[in-house]
């Protein structure tokens, strides 16, 4: 039987819940809220597996998005997919935003960015297998770009806007902002391969230090 997957994305100001079964996606459900999505997760949660008739016990895997990304966002789904493993005593995928990001690449070298707010964006180059090129970063777009491998890059983004007129002529895709279930189909795989994890050992990958870790080192 193909294993079943349950993914969560609170990363952002678009959040998104999905099925996931034999690596391909059951259902896909976007969230909004300007309050955040604590309040409104499990709610959500429980209508899109009634909708599709799946149990909590039938999942086999719980995934999140494990940032980088707003700080309480990427906690409330981590903690959510964590917390569900636990009570059902099943494993945990934590997945990169930026890598889910690149899952919707097609080039051999996927330049792959978001808006980290602050004039700074989140990025990192993956290849065709989603392995990361360079380390995720946060930093100012122009020295991000001038940092890029030489070489064809494919540039993947959720919202282009921003930086439409500094990608001019470049290959650039812009992506669904919602990414439960590119994550859900990273998981599925790693689940295949063995490499799911307690979810003791899963942890926030923020790239960026807190407001108030910034503020407690510079003091």
């Amino acid at each position: 039987m193909s294993a079943r997957i349950l993914a969560i994305d609170t990363t952002g100001e678009i959040g998104s819940l999905a099925l996931v079964e034999g690596g391909g996606v059951v259902d896909e459900m976007r969230l909004q809220s300007p309050e955040g999505f604590a309040h409104i997760l499990f709610e959500a949660l429980g209508r899109l597996l009634a909708a599709n008739s799946w149990r909590g016990g039938e999942i086999d895997c719980f995934a999140a998005a494990a940032g980088p990304g707003a700080f309480t966002g990427v906690r409330v789904g981590l903690a959510a997919a964590k917390g569900l493993a636990e009570a059902f005593g099943k494993p945990v995928v934590a997945v990169s935003n930026l890598q889910a990001i690149a899952a919707f690449g097609s080039g051999p070298l996927r330049a792959v960015f978001f808006d980290a707010r602050r004039g700074e964006i989140y990025g990192a180059v993956y290849n065709a297998a989603l392995e990361a090129v360079t380390p995720e970063v946060v930093t100012k777009f122009p020295a991000w770009i001038d940092s890029l491998p030489s070489g064809d890059v494919e540039f993947l983004t959720t919202n282009l806007a921003p930086f439409r007129d500094a990608l001019a002529g470049r290959t650039v895709v812009e992506t669904p902002r919602a990414l439960a279930g590119s994550i859900g189909r990273i998981a599925a795989a790693r689940f295949a391969a063995g490499l799911a994890l307690d979810a003791a050992a899963i942890d926030a990958n923020y790239v960026r230090r807190s407001d108030a870790e910034l503020f407690w080192k510079d003091a």
